[in-house]
């Protein structure tokens, strides 16, 4: 059980003496850089307690710690701190894809050992604190001990009690669309239960974010506020009846909150990666980012279906037609929906039916994947289980080694089920139970899923996913997922996705990891005609502002092939980068980052506006000194806004730029803008 508890390299290590039982000694700790202060002491009824400050300013009150357990008295009273350890750790270390390619880890490390009197049940809870410049991250951590093998927790009591007052950008925890929902602002003492990752403006500028890290074995957390600003960690639900069930010892997920004085501060953070263990898989470079076209959007707008039929999209003929495509353009794989077995009934929240290994009579699965690998080109495999994880876990192994095989390097998973409708294995053979997206058995297989298909050297992409907690780190096959309101609402409705949703994306789900959002739709039409709440450059921009190893062009072929200068951008842009920096932005209202390409000496700007038109000066301090830039410039034209026909006016430019430079960019309604800046040689 070492691993639960290993820490990143430490470089101090001192243990403090043990404290008499009746003493509330307060304990403290600090950022590498001094600006965030941490408390940990017990209250007067022996509660666990911690605070947390920055640069002097209160931000976290004085907050209880602690659980709620089924069968016996909680751990929330009668404690005393016992002993601490203190460490610290400097490290830098590399991604194997990502944002950016190196990572720094300094952190400052507290350990609190807090044990209960013997009245209460004489329990022992350790807590682990690691304060970054940019945050804080904590977890329980509960050794082995007599009286406790097994924990059954109800609930946690785990607080955070915000003293500033400010704006909050959430979404409803727990509700039957899981995470698929419209951001919504408000103050934060009008929040009521929220998913995380939950984005903060204080009022004084501060920008907070409320996420958990290192999702492992344990139910997803949603943050419930009670009274006034004093929110607390709840867990999602099981079947079981206590909402986690371990076996000790066992480290929970971390508590994590990136704080920073801007939203670049907060973006462009690594707090939720650090807290992460390294790379368990090894070697991972038969993994290579890259960008895909796929048979989807037809059947996402009612063109085609997935059912076998008149109208099924995954025929072998149209495969192919894709991989053709694809080859020419330089896509790197095509996404097949529908190739399989099961679609034919009500597989929405049932899945009984779907075979994982058995295609339908007019896909040749054998014949396309070798027809892909002539043409230089990978099938996306595709497994939708209709929320059905005990049909899927019987077949999981011959689906991952199959694709395996074929070379089928990544598979796009799907559990379309309203929340609580995940049907698993019951506690006997031949039963079933019900369980949440986000509940400690989703969480479970989510890792099985992964675990298997690395096994076969296929990357995984979940859709209806359990959210991102920086797992990518120690699992890099696990490359993107959904897990927010994607591109295939706009199918479905005219501005489905109003023009903030993803200038509000990037500083609210884009902050637990890469989204697999599908950009590229050039027509700006959904079914029925039904405008897209985007102009033509901000599909573009789409590439810059929403990251992930695997992009997207989600329009029909032939309509990416109208737009010759657009695509000729989506077939340049990379899916994964040295560097990473927000160079402009405010949440909510628009998003522009600077990104190095990974393989070359290219920078690419670009991004996102809200419904606001707004007038930027971009600066290219970013650039390399000495060396002048040739940048391609794809932007609103003039008159564009995304409420007309006017959403497809577009315009160009090329200029020469170096470091110092700056560029006035005008940004429509709905808009946004995208950039090559190719070193002059």
């Amino acid at each position: 059980m070492r691993s639960l508890f290993a820490a990143l390299p430490l470089l101090v290590v001192a243990a403090a003496p043990a404290f008499a039982q009746d003493a509330r000694p307060a304990q403290t700790a600090s950022s590498p850089d001094g600006a965030i202060t941490l408390s940990v002491s017990t209250d007067n009824d022996q509660r666990p307690t911690w605070s947390l400050s920055r640069k002097g300013k209160l931000l976290i009150a004085p907050s209880k710690l602690g659980f709620i357990l089924a069968d016996r008295i909680g751990l929330q009273r009668g404690f005393a701190i016992e002993s601490v350890e203190r460490a610290s750790g400097d490290t830098r270390w590399e991604q194997p894809w990502g944002e950016r390619r190196f990572v720094r880890d300094r952190h400052n490390e507290l350990l609190v050992r807090f044990r209960q009197d013997k009245s209460w049940g004489g329990h022992a809870m350790n807590v682990r604190f690691r304060l970054f410049d940019d945050g804080i991250g904590f977890r329980y951590e509960l050794p082995e001990q007599a009286g406790l093998p097994t924990a059954k927790i109800v609930d946690e009591i785990t607080e955070f009690d915000i003293a500033p007052k400010g704006a909050a950008w959430w979404i409803t925890g727990g509700e039957w669309n899981r995470y698929e929902q419209i951001y919504q602002k408000t103050p934060i003492d009008a929040v009521a239960t929220a998913h995380t990752p939950i984005t903060m403006r204080l009022d004084d500028g501060t920008h907070m974010s409320f996420h958990e890290a290192a999702l492992v074995d344990y139910a997803g957390m949603w943050f419930k506020r009670g009274e006034g600003q004093k929110f607390r960690a709840t867990l999602s639900p099981s079947s079981k009846g206590p909402r986690v069930i371990r076996d000790l010892p066992f480290a929970t997920p971390w508590r994590a909150i990136r704080i920073a004085d801007n939203a670049a501060g907060l973006v462009e953070s690594d707090l939720e990666l650090n807290l992460n263990e390294p790379n368990k898989l090894g070697d991972v470079s038969w993994f290579k980012p890259m960008k895909y076209i796929g048979i989807w959007w037809g059947m996402i707008r009612g063109d085609w279906s997935w059912a076998e039929g008149p109208k099924h999209g995954a025929t072998t003929a149209r495969t192919k037609q894709y991989i053709d495509f694809a080859a020419k353009h330089g896509f790197g794989g095509v996404l097949v929906e529908g190739w399989n077995k099961g679609w034919n009934g009500n597989w929405f929240g049932h899945g009984d039916e779907f075979s994982f290994t058995q295609a339908t009579p007019d896909f040749d699965l054998k014949a396309v994947t070798e027809y892909a690998r002539k043409k230089g080109v990978q099938l996306i495999g595709h497994h939708e289980t209709g929320g059905n994880i005990a049909v899927y876990e019987a077949q999981l192994d011959d689906a991952m080694k199959l694709y395996g095989q074929l070379g089928v390097g990544t598979v796009k998973t799907g559990y379309v089920a309203d929340a609580g409708g995940i049907i698993a294995s019951g506690g006997t053979p031949g039963t079933t139970a019900m369980e949440w997206h986000d509940g400690q058995r989703q969480v479970q297989h989510h890792l099985k899923v992964v675990e298997t298909a690395a096994k076969y050297h296929v990357a995984v992409n979940p859709h209806e996913p359990i959210k991102d907690t920086g797992l990518r780190r120690t699992y890099p096959n696990w490359v993107a997922r959904e897990g927010a309101r994607g591109m295939e609402y706009n199918a479905w409705g005219a501005f489905a996705n109003g023009p903030d949703h993803e200038p509000t994306l990037v500083y609210t789900r884009m902050l637990s990891g890469p989204m697999d959002f599908t950009p590229g739709v050039l027509s700006l039409e959904g079914a029925n005609k039904a405008p897209l709440a985007s102009t033509l450059a901000k599909q573009l921009g789409l590439y810059l502002a929403i990251y992930s190893p695997i992009q997207m062009a989600a329009d029909f072929v032939e309509n990416l092939e109208k737009y010759p200068r657009e695509l000729e951008f989506i077939k340049q842009v990379p899916a994964d980068w040295s560097e990473s920096k927000l160079i402009a932005g405010e949440v909510g209202d628009y998003a522009i980052f600077a990104r190095k390409d990974r393989a070359s000496a290219d920078w690419y700007v670009g991004g996102v506006n809200d419904a606001a038109e707004r007038t930027l000066t971009l600066n290219f301090d970013f650039l390399e000194p000495g060396k002048t830039y040739t940048a391609m410039i794809w932007k609103d034209g003039e008159g564009a806004t995304y409420l007309t026909d006017a959403r497809h006016r577009i315009a160009y430019d090329t200029v020469k730029v170096k470091k110092g430079d700056t560029y006035k960019l005008w940004l429509a309604p709905g808009g946004g803008a995208a950039m090559r800046l190719a070193p002059n040689r």
